[in-house]
């Protein structure tokens, strides 16, 4: 298990709980909140790694890296054998859509997918630090049971996104998606330090420029869970043939 909010977040507590359902759980999680780090690596400083909980059944450790090196540490370092299964997540925030580029929960199990670990992220659509998480759990455990049993195909592996919990509008069931498109539109609000130097923050817009209805985001507007097959392969398939004057 990883994430990219820290060993404190609420998410990766939930789905340690839950995951110690199942077997073993050993955990290697950022020490800092490492949002929207996609599938950055540390390289120009040392990693520090410190255990944090162990019993029979579960350890912890934190680490002062990225998502990504969370997934390496763990399966090089300190497992003696790769894992059944890499979970990463619950992320306090959607990775649905293009967010999927973004996210360091993400990028984690990308990283163990490359290796040929089956691997799933959760993130559910609500960013507060004390989201409500329960609705979610029969879900994560179901969608985790069957990828332990059935496995994923070679190269896939599974974006998971749940709706913000709402006592109106429960969840109605579990679609599967294709990744909406859309797009960040930044917006830089300038401002200035008490020595008169420029500094930026940056924000910005979710633009959707997509109608479909069998698109993840549609699916959350619509109280629904989404699983995205992803791939690693980020190869253009269907424009080879249409580029194939290309070569020489």
């Amino acid at each position: 298990m990883t994430n990219d909010d820290g060993y404190l977040a609420k998410g990766l507590r939930r789905l340690a709980d839950l995951m110690r359902q199942l077997g073993k759980v050993v955990v290697v999680s950022t020490e800092q909140v490492k949002s929207a780090q996609g599938h950055s690596m540390t390289i120009n400083e040392p990693l520090r790694l410190r255990l944090l909980e162990q019993s029979d059944d579960f350890e912890m450790y934190v680490l002062n890296g990225c998502p990504v090196d969370c997934a390496k540490v763990g399966f090089q370092m300190i497992l003696d054998e790769y894992p059944a299964l890499l979970v990463s997540g619950i992320n306090h925030g959607s990775n649905a859509s293009t967010n999927v580029i973004y996210s360091g929960t993400m990028a984690a199990v990308v990283e163990a997918c490359m290796d040929g670990i089956p691997a799933i992220g959760f993130s559910l659509e609500d960013y507060s630090h004390d989201a409500y998480f329960d609705h979610a759990d029969s879900y994560i455990l179901d969608i985790t049971k069957r990828v332990l049993r059935d496995g994923l195909p070679k190269g896939v592996c599974l974006n998971v996104n749940f709706p913000k919990y709402s006592e109106e509008n429960p969840i109605k069931g579990v679609k599967l998606c294709r990744q909406a498109t859309a797009r960040w539109k930044e917006i830089f609000d300038k401002r200035r330090d008490p020595h008169g130097r420029e500094y930026f923050w940056i924000g910005g817009e979710f633009i959707v420029e997509d109608d479909g209805t069998d698109t993840d985001v549609y699916a959350l507007k619509n109280n629904y869970v989404s699983v995205v097959p992803t791939q690693y392969d980020w190869t253009a398939y269907d424009a080879m043939k249409q580029l194939k004057n290309f070569e020489k």
